[in-house]
């Protein structure tokens, strides 16, 4: 029942068919969970090979990591081990107890901690485990490396959670557990504690390094003459042709080929370009709630990949394969295979990032200029000097492995082995800009082009962010496609319409309140009671960058919107921004939350505007609620808690 006010009847929420039909439902799931045969292979560690000691699984979100796992995996090496990368979500987890029965072994945990302090999506799975298990693990022996952002409430809360939970069920910590900062520098954080993780697992196991420090190649090259070109993929994620003859469900391995049917800029004026894009869904039985992300997988320039195959010598149109060299590894191949250098520079890998130190080193050794292989190798290096070099002249001046190749001449390492340094290239997220029961059969995304100069004269693009740009919907109807898959979110609207919510969306960040805002105004026009719905948003200059200004101004007008707030940063002599806002409007904002059981959304930059909003909230329990400082930092804690202080940010 909902609850009433004093007076009223309290009337049903759910009738007795909705009650029959939850049920029904219901009842399926937990048959289909309790019964379900699983299909993914079982780690087995009975026949686990008794040479394989270190297994390092990997929850990962953008590919970190997975890159930062194969790198342990393969120093173990150097150590007289053997090891090899995970998916823990392609394994039975609660066989782990079973490591112990291997001589020597050890299992490494590489956590990354994906949005409100939760596990990645592969890692979900695991992380449930964790939580439900009470299963022995003395005599399994493992290690932690967390992979975070300082910016984000919850710091590495699934390497936090990980490395407690092991130790509570018994296992023995080998290593401290590392917490890297993505704000800050996480590939140095790792390396810094992977320098100290090896000594530590020589000295705990009794054995020692064997002196190879050289490049240890992964993957053999397999070139193919007489190639059926049907048998070859062309920017396939998992199944051959899955872009060809499309079959659901659509998810990151299987995705959807979404045709773009609109494409139009929204700021009016500036330097910037700010656009709304939408998805056709139609067919796809795709599915999605106003708050979830939409995933997309870009294409790299095509100027750029042949740019790296004139660079290197190569015809780029070659078929070829990666294979293993380790063929007990279940991984084998760095991307799928077979393909051609083009495809997996163009659609598998990243060349537009700058490369990390473990490419440099690898890479090092093909410059035949002394002076150049030796600043490779320092840049590579941990010593003070070596880190400095690195950040002068890889990070701050955005080289790229292009730029890298054009500004090194003597180096000319093998395309084969570039490809099998290089990241892979990994999907964009964007928060979807609509609403599903308005808008069922379309996606819409909200975002602003990445292009700017670097240091050394070049022109940096995004790679998603100008590849999109370019999907412009034809004259003669042709529509481009983009591969796209949706991703759960926890940024709902409150599950009763009646209660208040407070949006606040600079920038892009207005995305997601698009999509709440036209739920609002469905709720509405079913008839049912909606609460205040009040919205925060900011952006530079009215005349240029005020996004969705018509819709916006137009739900206000109808009394969807009860408050519409623009902070124009730029149109005065003094910056205003949301939080000064918010400020001004402290008495009413403090009723609603501490009154009216309103709901609280923040989307948008982690870094400073999510931090000025918390602050902003923190002096208005302080000012007109009367708390201390402790108090309200506490408030708005057990606010998240309960699901009512919601953020969607990025940094």
């Amino acid at each position: 029942y909902l609850l009433s006010d004093e007076g009223q009847t309290p009337e049903p929420l759910l009738g007795s068919l909705d009650i029959f039909i939850f049920s029904l439902i219901a009842g399926l799931l937990i048959y289909w969970f309790l019964f379900r045969k699983k299909t993914e292979p079982v780690l087995d560690f009975k026949t686990f090979p008794a040479n394989r000691n270190v297994v390092v699984f990997y929850g990962s979100q953008t590919g970190t990591a997975e890159e930062f796992a194969n790198r342990l995996a393969k120093d173990a090496h150097r150590y007289g081990m053997k090891g090899m990368a995970a998916d823990p979500e392609e394994y039975d987890m609660s066989e782990l107890s079973r490591l112990k029965e291997i001589p020597n072994s050890m299992a490494v945990f590489c956590m990354a901690t994906y949005g409100e302090g939760d596990p990645t999506d592969n890692a979900q799975e695991f992380y449930d485990w964790m939580q439900g298990t009470d299963d022995d693990l003395e005599g399994v022996n493992f290690a932690v490396f967390g992979l975070g952002n300082k910016t984000y409430e919850h710091f590495n809360a699934t390497g936090k959670y990980t490395d407690k939970r092991l130790a509570e069920l018994g296992g023995k910590r080998v290593f401290d557990l590392g917490l890297g900062d993505d704000d800050s520098n996480l590939e140095e954080d790792f390396i810094s504690w992977k320098e100290q993780f090896w000594p530590a697992v020589c000295e705990f196991f009794g054995v020692e390094a064997t002196g190879e420090d050289s490049s240890i190649r992964q993957f053999e090259l397999v070139v193919h003459n007489d190639i059926n070109m049907n048998q070859v993929y062309t920017g396939e994620m998992g199944r051959l042709k899955s872009f060809q003859t499309q079959k659901p469900p659509f998810d990151s391995k299987n995705p959807f080929l979404a045709p773009v049917s609109v494409n139009r800029k929204l700021n009016k004026g500036g330097n910037r370009h700010l656009m709304h894009i939408e998805l056709d869904i139609m067919d796809s039985k795709i599915r999605y709630d106003a708050g979830d992300h939409v995933a997309v997988y870009p294409i790299n320039d095509a100027v750029v990949v042949s740019r790296i195959g004139e660079r290197l010598g190569v015809d780029l149109d070659t078929a070829i394969s990666l294979k293993n060299l380790d063929e007990e590894c279940n991984k084998k191949h760095p991307f799928p295979c077979p393909t051609t250098y083009r495809t997996a520079l163009s659609h598998y890998l990243d060349i537009n990032n700058k490369p990390r130190k473990n490419v440099l080193y690898d890479l090092a050794q093909y410059a035949s200029d002394p002076q150049e292989q030796e600043n490779m190798r320092k840049m590579a290096s941990a010593s003070p000097e070596g880190k400095a070099l690195y950040q002068s002249w890889v990070l701050d001046s955005e080289r790229n492995i292009l730029a890298i190749l054009e500004d090194l001449p003597s180096l000319n390492p093998p395309i084969d082995h570039l490809c099998e340094l290089l990241p892979r290239l990994q999907a964009r997220y964007y928060s979807i800009a609509s609403s599903s029961k308005v808008h069922p059969n379309s996606i819409h995304i909200c975002a602003v082009v990445i292009e700017y100069t670097t240091e050394t004269g070049r022109v940096y693009k995004g790679v998603a962010t100008n590849w999109l740009k370019n999907k412009e919907v034809t004259e003669n109807g042709h529509k481009h496609t983009v591969p796209m898959y949706v991703r759960r979110s926890q940024f709902r609207l409150p599950f009763k319409p009646s209660n208040p919510v407070i949006m606040i969306g600079p920038g892009t960040g207005i995305a997601p309140f698009m999509g709440f805002i036209q739920e609002r105004a469905w709720q509405k026009e079913q008839g049912k009671d909606v609460g205040e719905t009040i919205l925060y948003f900011g952006c530079r200059h009215k005349n240029e960058d005020f996004l969705y200004q018509q819709e916006l101004e137009e739900f206000e007008r109808v009394g969807v919107l009860t408050q519409l707030n623009i902070a124009f940063s730029r149109d005065q002599e003094r910056k205003i921004y949301v939080q000064h806002l918010l400020k001004k409007n402290k008495e009413q904002l403090w009723k609603l939350i501490h009154s009216n059981n309103a709901h609280i959304y923040v989307c948008g930059d982690a870094r400073n505007m999510a931090r000025d909003v918390h602050t902003a909230f923190y002096e208005i329990a302080e000012e007109v609620g009367g708390l201390t400082h402790t108090q309200a930092v506490d408030y708005f804690k057990k606010l998240m808690t309960k699901g009512r202080y919601s953020q969607d940010v990025w940094s």
